[in-house]
């Protein structure tokens, strides 16, 4: 048949198949929707031209809908009848009922590249009878306009999207959205589906029917207003749309409800919520030394073989969103936890939806705490007073909230807990600009000072601090003589006898937590002329030699590394990752130690490619880039 076929021009077997296909119903959804076509012709005339009764007009209208349905996957159908119950349900219903749940779905199941005339006539209706918008009806609007963009998250979670969407409508507009009456009225142009007639419908509104409904069509400022919430609320869901998208029956699951937005909690329940909340309390309460295995396991229902920065970023945010902190976040910490550490929870006080963002003074603070705990944790012992020191930092900072001193806090436990090393900071240490570094040299300093001792493990640590940052380490000891802190126990006085019942004089404060101000002003001189040290000391290390006879001529690619390292570094190189055990095996038969070695070889790493060689991570893993151009290297010496 043609593509508008008529029952007399058809051949013969069609028109047979046509008789057929009215005869069984007019039910068979496999036949060429022609046939239903040349059925629907009939109905649109007789509708539209004949003017037949109202109730006739009602079935109609039902047999359309029906007939709709059972060609319910075939493009055309939907369109072309879609468009013709557009009007006719108005028409054979004398008018819209605006609450009616089946007239709202009917208008989002009839989207095209215009707007629905019902939805014109049921907007333009509510403008001329003076009645304001609420969310829902501005929500379809959006939904049905040609100029909406909308992201993912309003389409993969449409029932949380048009919540949300609401809630922040009426937000804004308490008492519904007023819009102003558009100066051109509605007028309906129908062109019907056999192409064989065209008719003009106009309709009038209100109750007794006599108002004349004005076309919406080219008003901006509702949709601009709706453009606005929704694009507020796909910023919100982005995170559980992505989690949807990655797991397409989560919903409802401890994660996927956890980064649901806090505000449609009650609207979408979950009682595996409720049970995670009540274990971050009890974990609290332990004390919040949680294995992060553990975290993991619990959010996702699975023990992972491997942690990654995203689980580990997505236990954050899940727990964030209950009002509980994890440190460390991996968004901001020196290192992630591994597989086999704790991390830190606690109660933030608060739901926090955007984990991610944190002021620059939380920051600085969070490097400080990093650096000072590394002093602390040299000679293997931390002290009450150290900590004591630590904590009184973190009260001291200024330029942060609440919410993230807790959040220091809890860090501070954990680098308290998991000792960083010089392969954590160094990176962070070069990136450090001069005006900064008096405030280190300060942090660092104190922390040595805070138990009254200054020990030689601690000087060695502040030493490499400060190579790091460039600075000569010969400052360490005049930095450390300027905190002014005694050298062995302090004398209270002379030991003689006393008249009993006299009481023994209090012990003097110690003045280690100070620097002398006259000394910092010399620092901050300092400051400026050795800022560009760093390349003389790390080449007058390159070129220092141990005096120690080499048993065997070393790659040129690796200079400044003794026979024994390099031979290690060679072996390292071989394979992407290496397990802890599987380093410790190779250290140990070059006869070192699996610490030293990680260090020198980093220190070594930094000097030469200003990054690390072995990176941290459930074992080690090697730096694609220095392995491959310390490959090649030596294969330019073999040839």
């Amino acid at each position: 048949m043609s593509y508008w076929p008529g029952y007399s021009n058809i051949p013969a077997v069609c028109r047979a198949t046509y008789l057929d296909w009215l005869a069984g119903g007019r039910r068979d959804a496999t036949v060429n929707p022609g046939y239903m076509f040349l059925f629907f012709y009939g109905l649109e005339r007789r509708f539209l031209v004949d003017q037949p009764p109202e109730d006739e007009k009602r079935e109609i209208v039902a047999e359309v809908e029906r007939l709709k349905a059972v060609f319910a996957q075939n493009y055309s159908v939907q369109r072309y009848l879609g468009e013709f119950l557009d009007i006719a349900r108005i028409m054979a219903m004398g008018g819209l009922s605006l609450d009616d749940p089946a007239l709202k779905q009917s208008i989002l199941d009839n989207r095209s590249w215009e707007l629905p005339f019902s939805l014109k006539f049921a907007l333009g209706g509510m403008i001329a009878e003076g009645k304001a918008f609420d969310a829902e009806w501005l929500h379809l609007w959006l939904m049905c306009h040609p100029e909406r963009r909308l992201r993912t998250p309003a389409e993969r979670c449409s029932e949380e999207f048009k919540a949300l969407f609401r809630l922040k409508f009426n937000a804004l507009y308490p008492d519904g959205l007023k819009v102003r009456t558009p100066r051109k009225q509605l007028a309906m142009n129908y062109r019907a589906a056999s192409s064989e007639f065209s008719c003009s419908v106009n309709l009038t509104a209100g109750e007794g029917k006599d108002i004349a409904v004005p076309d919406v069509s080219d008003l901006r400022s509702p949709i601009q207003k709706a453009q606005k919430i929704a694009d507020e609320a796909m910023d919100e869901l982005d995170k559980f749309s992505r989690y949807l998208g990655r797991n397409a029956d989560g919903r409802g699951s401890i994660e996927a409800q956890a980064l649901l937005p806090a505000r449609l909690w009650g609207l979408f329940p979950s009682a595996e919520l409720e049970g995670l909340r009540e274990w971050a309390r009890e974990r609290v309460a332990a004390g919040g030394l949680v294995p992060a295995l553990e975290v993991v396991s619990r959010l996702e229902g699975s023990s992972p073989e491997k942690l990654g920065k995203r689980q580990l970023t997505g236990a954050a945010d899940a727990l964030a969103r209950i009002g509980f902190g994890m440190a460390p976040d991996p968004r901001f910490s020196l290192r992630a936890p591994r597989i086999d550490e704790p991390v830190v929870m606690f109660d933030l006080g608060e739901t926090v939806e955007q984990l991610e963002t944190v002021s620059p003074a939380y920051r600085a603070a969070l490097f400080e705490l990093a650096l000072a705990t590394f002093v602390a944790h040299s000679d293997s012992k931390i002290v009450e007073a150290e900590r004591r020191a630590l904590r009184d930092k973190v009260e001291a900072i200024s330029g942060i909230g609440d919410p993230e001193r807790k959040r220091l806090h809890a860090n501070l436990t954990w680098y308290l807990e998991v000792a960083p090393d010089m392969s954590w900071l160094r990176s962070r240490l070069k990136e450090v600009d001069a005006e900064h570094h008096l405030t280190l040299r300060a942090a660092v300093v104190v922390i040595a000072h805070a138990d009254s001792i200054i020990r030689s493990e601690e000087v060695a640590c502040i030493e490499k601090i400060y190579k790091a940052l460039g600075i000569d380490a010969g400052l360490v000891y005049a930095d450390l003589h300027a905190g002014d802190a005694p050298d062995g126990p302090v004398r209270v006085r002379a030991a003689e006898p006393e008249a009993p019942g006299e009481r023994i004089p209090a012990e003097p404060q110690s003045r280690g937590g100070a620097l002398n101000a006259a000394r910092i002003a010399a620092i901050r001189s300092d400051t400026e002329r050795v800022s560009n040290v760093l390349g003389e000391i790390f080449a007058a290390d390159d070129d220092a030699g141990d005096g120690a006879p080499r048993e065997h001529a070393l790659p040129t690619a690796l200079p400044g590394l003794d026979s024994k390292h390099a031979d290690l570094v060679t072996l390292l190189i071989q394979r992407d990752h290496w397990t802890l055990r599987g380093f410790a095996d190779i250290a140990g038969e070059q006869g070192l130690l699996p610490s030293g070695a990680l260090e020198a070889i980093n220190e070594w790493a930094f000097q030469k490619f200003e990054e690390a060689l072995l990176d941290e991570y459930d074992g080690y893993d090697v730096s694609p880039d220095i392995a491959g151009a310390l490959r090649a290297e030596m294969a330019k010496e073999d040839s």
